[in-house]
């Protein structure tokens, strides 16, 4: 059967960042071995019958010919996304092995260059398994028998850009991370995520499941879940929280449980139900209004008040008193589960649950609402 083959100037829609790595690290390879520049590269999709053509922009030996370095541009189609236009650098280098009988992790050594993230306690690269074997589907065909790959990726803005997402905050440091999970460009904002989780409730209500489902929010929130010992089925909703939680209950689910970051779900104690930070932030006021609520000391409100995010409130708390702190964290997950109930309630009549649950900036899980409390155990099964 032949390949179907994507079309690369979509205006529309676009690839994701791994796509572009792969395709510069391929050209990279290719030189490294000998064969001449193309100005795309036919990468394959993992588990699919698909070839997506990448652009290369450029590509050349260095260092005495002993590597070789490729450039590629992100092109994702998405105007909100930070990786759009993306400047990529890959440098790939052949190293002799005489184990004849290597595993594919060992036949490629990825490499977390400048701008690229990497975990703050292991150093490691923070790389997506879709993207690891996008890398060996199609690089390791081309290594050369009694060698295995070095490859460094580098992207120049990836520093600077990373301080506009809340990577540190979960503990990724130094740059962007590569966590792409499929080929096509989508974003948590745009209306596609949207459509793809709606379509995803209607097919777990089509096998006349109405029980208990996990929303989740980004990544970060979906590789948690997914770790935890519990058998709800699990979707990940992007920022469209609000439009999610009124399709369930009008779809007569009997609970959704709200699994992320607290640094994203405190929107929602505020009425914020589309999480992306262009729609709307207000994160540090909803905090503020939160400790008053608490009865927090007047001179820690207007401390809190002068801080620059909700992150760096968080840590501000933790060392002031960590049990006021915990106490805080909680109300805002009861404020969380009570406004989702009330934005429900003005599109559809329901008595679906809502469940919060929520982790902290270390990817552990901390505290829950009223209604949690009965799921959060399930979670801390990690």
């Amino acid at each position: 059967m032949a390949l179907a083959i994507f079309q690369l100037l979509d205006l529309k829609k676009g690839f994701s960042l791994p796509l572009w790595i792969a395709g510069a690290a391929k050209s990279a390879v290719k030189k490294i071995i000998g064969s001449s520049f193309d100005e795309y590269e036919s990468i394959k999709v993992p588990k699919q019958k698909t070839l997506v053509e990448i652009k290369v922009h450029s590509c050349a030996l260095i260092d005495q010919d002993s590597s070789a370095l490729a450039i590629s541009f992100a092109k994702s189609g998405l105007a909100l996304d930070l990786t759009n236009n993306l400047e990529i650098w890959t440098i790939a280098s052949l190293e002799k092995t005489y184990d004849q009988d290597l595993k594919k992790n060992d036949k490629l050594n990825i490499i977390a260059g400048f701008g690229v993230g990497i975990n703050h306690k292991t150093s490691r690269i923070c790389i997506s398994n879709f993207a690891k074997e996008l890398l060996y589907e199609n690089l390791l065909e081309l290594v050369p028998k009694g060698f295995k790959i070095n490859l460094k990726i580098i992207i120049p803005k990836g520093k600077f850009l990373a301080k506009r997402t809340s990577n540190e905050s979960f503990g990724i440091v130094e740059g962007l991370s590569i966590i792409g999970t499929t080929a096509e460009a989508s974003a948590s904002a745009s209306p596609e995520q949207l459509t793809k989780a709606k379509l995803h409730l209607k097919e777990i209500v089509a096998n006349k499941f109405c029980g208990t489902i996990v929303f989740v929010i980004g990544e970060n929130g979906l590789d948690l879940a997914k770790k935890c010992d519990m058998q709800f089925p699990i979707i990940k909703v992007g920022n469209w929280i609000g439009p999610l939680l009124v399709e369930a209950a009008i779809k007569n689910i009997q609970n959704v449980i709200l699994f992320g970051y607290h640094g994203k779900l405190i929107k929602l104690a505020g009425g914020i139900f589309h999480t992306h930070n262009h729609v709307a932030d207000g994160r540090l006021e909803i905090l503020v209004y939160l400790a008053v609520l608490e009865k927090f000391p007047l001179e820690l409100i207007i401390q809190l008040s002068n801080l620059d995010n909700v992150e760096e409130a968080f840590i501000f708390l933790e060392n002031f008193n960590s049990i006021s702190a915990n106490k805080l964290w909680n109300k805002l997950s009861n404020y969380v589960e009570k406004r989702s109930i009330e934005y429900i309630k003005r599109y559809t009549t329901t008595d679906m649950k809502v469940s919060a649950v929520l982790f902290d900036r270390s990817r552990k899980i901390r505290w829950s609402g009223i209604n949690g409390k009965e799921y959060i155990i399930n979670f801390k099964g990690l």
